[in-house]
């Protein structure tokens, strides 16, 4: 065995997926003589041979992977041929690379020659955390608009159930034709003085069902007095924003009623 170099235990990690990697310089034979060959040449004591078949670097699901990161107490060092063999995820990398540095431990990869033992390498690694912090926030304006979306065609804007004068349709906000009239009725006996307390009173003593066949009260009136989406727009992210669906309300309507709340 070779000798113990302090800060100098090396775990070998190699990685194909396919065939075709094996075929085009990847086998995992292939990795491992070219790592073993580095090691000897730096003066490193292999610790550890972690060799992976048949798994994407895309996941972190990699059972070889999992026993090297819970084995390093064992070493110093990950050497890898080459970046890809280790992480095709550039945040996964950067995990990686923060658990190392948390953990004292270091990386290398040969072919690009990278090793953050280096002040070149440390260079890389901020540039490839500043790279993996720039697909984060990629993925999250991706993922903010396609609730923007959502919530423009009524889908997911008001919580659970369905508002009441709407019905869900194929994922979009239908006008219910009785349960709109119910709800102008609302909005002209606010406008002719009524209170919310009395609106409610009077359209139980007519019979008047609500949504889910319940009783009218305050606050089911307020809710729907102080809605944009009646008037065609939704809430979203803090502000009031047109909406998809067809309005039951005039626009001139629900800022009469709202002239105090909210400025659309």
């Amino acid at each position: 065995m070779a000798q113990d170099i302090s800060g100098n235990r090396v775990a070998l990690y190699v990685r194909v997926s396919t065939e075709e990697q094996a075929e085009v310089g990847f086998s995992l034979d292939g990795q491992m003589r070219r790592l073993e060959k580095y090691c000897e040449s730096e003066g490193y004591e292999i610790v550890g041979k972690y060799v992976e078949e048949g798994y994407s670097g895309r996941s972190t699901d990699r059972p070889e992977y999992k026993r090297m990161m819970s084995e390093k107490d064992k070493w110093d060092l990950i050497l890898v041929l080459k970046m890809d063999r280790i992480h095709r995820n550039s945040m996964n990398f950067t995990s990686m690379m923060n658990e190392l540095k948390t953990s004292g431990k270091d990386f290398c990869s040969v072919q690009e020659q990278f090793d953050t033992k280096t002040a070149m390498g440390r260079f890389v690694m901020d540039f490839i955390q500043r790279i993996a912090q720039l697909e984060s926030e990629q993925i999250g304006e991706r993922v903010k608009l396609g609730m923007e979306h959502k919530a423009r065609s009524g889908k997911g804007a008001l919580g659970s159930g369905q508002p009441y004068g709407y019905d869900y349709d194929h994922g979009q906000l239908k006008i219910n034709d009785r349960e709109a009239r119910v709800v102008k009725t609302i909005y002209d006996m606010y406008c002719d003085d009524y209170s919310m307390g009395s609106i409610a009173s009077n359209l139980n003593e007519a019979g008047v069902p609500a949504k889910k066949g319940g009783k009218w009260n305050r606050q089911s009136i307020f809710k729907i007095l102080h809605n944009p989406l009646y008037a065609g727009y939704i809430k979203w992210d803090g502000s009031i924003v047109q909406g998809s669906h067809s309005a039951i309300i005039d626009y001139s309507i629900f800022k009469k009623v709202n002239a105090n709340i909210y400025q659309i």
